[in-house]
């Protein structure tokens, strides 16, 4: 087992387990747990298709599960006394968290894009196929999470709020007090319109990581007026997530099969062998070897799913033999670089580009003279990889932090990412019964996720403008030059892109003045202010999924 080198170390986590969440992990088979999984997947999933469909935003809902898992276990009936324990709740979490973005990012946003386009034939075969791409894309990170690519002590912002409202819940005192406070204030600002999630991230992220993701929100607001260019108009933030993608997918390749890689293994086992550990838990539980595999078989499904989908859609009758394998190698290959692209963002700042990425493919399918019909399924498919990608590590990050005062620690972790990986499963079944009955009524309404829309109407144009390749070209130079600056650990390039992408009025402001108070204050305190902008931090998103998810009720 490799040492995490460049993760500091801690103190041994404080001794002494609640007795409920001693011995062996609980199982999501569970009668009990069963029923609480499958109501809230159920919740989760109709909250998902209702907001993507209505407002085009999509609600965290982990920190709902969490809150009503706690809840339950206050009822006094002693068949629900179990759901106290902290790691019940975070199975619920991740059951309800899973559902929320399979059935909003993954299922729903793709099934709609052939439906858009025309073609409501393919609704069914682009439902079988997103799910596949969906299943995929949650394995790959249940396989590599704890590697150095997506190492467990990673910031993954809404996974340490979600581990801090339960934990906080549990223990309550100061710590709820001030979690509570936070919670209170994000909720005023999503009523008042005010983006403060933005910065309850900064208070949990990578400082530098989100130091670029804040310039480029700042550059993205005011570069009419200093510069007389919109930023974010002619494929230029694009470009730059197209240079920043590809340093970071090279860095990524470096980083696997690099002799630099192979010696710092060898150099970390040595260095593990001969001390004692003080902190276990920021070893890397899956070595550089267990992670070739897990992308190598990722590419592997994504294939055998695109096969599937060109199967289903009748794709295989329009097109050349060489253009059917083309297709199908060129969409695991999409598909997999985006959860990768997406899944980095998301693990230094809680924000993951997927419409970006997404758009950047379809561009290339334009550019490679992919036909329309293939393309629609092509981007379909692709857009249901990364956002689970990114939850599954969100939640598995919750898991994490509530599992490291457990000893005998790592059998008991793999343990606990399996039964969230089950319990993410139970989520995305659920979500495809959701979406598979509801996407006649919603589409029939005229409610169809704004994205989708967006993929539709670019794959009908296509490449009208023959500047766009050429602008993204450009643009790319920084993007690469930036990445590779900031190296794997930071992913400074793919941040400023996200940020270039997004145009959220203020956004920036909140962004840069929490990290300077996060500096400041650290400075101040030392290292005791982590605790306290931690709670504050979590309290911050948790209001603002929660304000988010009440929009259901005004929608």
């Amino acid at each position: 087992m490799a040492h995490h080198a460049s993760a500091p170390h801690h103190a041994p986590p404080p001794s002494g387990s609640r007795p409920e969440d001693t011995g062996a992990h609980p199982r999501v088979l569970e009668p009990v747990l069963l029923a609480v999984l499958v109501v809230l997947a159920a919740v989760g999933a109709v909250i998902g298709i209702d907001l993507v469909s209505k407002l085009g935003i999509s609600a965290n809902t982990s920190v709902v599960g969490a809150l009503v898992a706690m809840l339950i276990g206050r009822i006094p009936l002693g068949f629900l006394r179990r759901m106290r324990s902290v790691h019940r709740q975070n199975l619920a979490q991740s059951a309800i968290s899973a559902a929320t973005f399979a059935s909003a990012n993954a299922l729903l946003t793709s099934v709609a894009i052939p439906y858009v386009f025309g073609r409501q034939d393919l609704v069914w075969p682009m439902l079988a196929g997103s799910f596949i791409g969906l299943v995929v894309d949650a394995w790959v990170l249940y396989r590599a999470f704890g590697s150095r690519l997506l190492p467990a002590d990673a910031p993954w912002p809404p996974g340490t709020a979600a581990a801090e409202t339960i934990k906080a819940g549990d223990r309550g005192g100061r710590r709820a007090l001030i979690l509570a406070g936070g919670t209170a204030v994000g909720l005023a600002g999503t009523l008042l319109s005010l983006p403060l999630s933005a910065a309850g991230v900064a208070f949990l992220g990578n400082v530098w990581a989100l130091m670029m993701f804040g310039i480029g929100l700042m550059l993205r607001q005011y570069s009419p007026d200093l510069f007389d260019t919109d930023l974010g108009a002619g494929f230029i933030p694009h470009g730059v997530m197209v240079g920043a993608g590809i340093v970071a997918l090279g860095q990524a390749v470096h980083m696997l099969v690099g002799r630099r890689a192979r010696k710092k293994q060898k150099e970390d086992q040595e260095s593990a062998a001969t001390r004692v550990v003080t902190d276990p838990t920021v070893e890397y539980t899956v070595d550089e070897r267990a992670l070739r595999l897990a992308l190598v078989r990722g590419y592997a499904l994504f294939t055998a799913g695109a096969v599937v989908l060109a199967v289903l859609g009748g794709i295989v009758g329009d097109m050349s033999p060489l253009g059917i394998v083309g297709w199908v190698l060129f969409a695991a290959f999409a598909a997999l670089v985006h959860e990768l692209i997406v899944g980095l963002a998301a693990m230094q700042s809680g924000w993951f580009p997927s419409f970006a990425v997404t758009l950047i493919f379809l561009i290339l399918g334009l550019a490679m003279g992919i036909p329309s019909v293939p393309l629609a399924l092509l981007i379909g498919y692709v857009s249901a990889t990364g956002p689970a990608f990114a939850d599954m590590g969100y939640d598995l990050k919750a898991g994490w932090l509530l599992r490291r005062d457990h000893r005998p620690w790592d059998p008991y972790e793999r343990e606990g990412r399996r039964q969230q990986f089950l319990a993410a499963l139970i989520g995305f079944g659920v979500a495809l019964a959701v979406v598979a009955l509801a996407w006649r009524s919603y589409f029939g309404q005229g409610l169809v996720p704004p994205v989708a829309k967006v993929y539709a109407d670019t794959i009908r144009s296509g490449l009208s403008d023959p500047d766009a390749v050429r602008t993204m070209l450009l643009w790319a130079v920084p993007g690469a030059a930036v990445q590779l600056i900031g190296g794997t650990r930071r992913q400074m390039g793919v941040m400023l892109a996200t940020g270039l992408l997004i145009l959220t009025p203020q956004a920036c402001w909140l962004v840069l003045g929490a990290l300077a108070v996060r500096v400041v204050y650290r400075r101040l305190r030392g290292p005791a202010a982590d605790e306290e902008l931690n709670l504050i931090g979590a309290g911050v998103i948790a209001g603002s999924s929660l304000g988010d998810s009440a929009q259901i009720l005004r929608t």
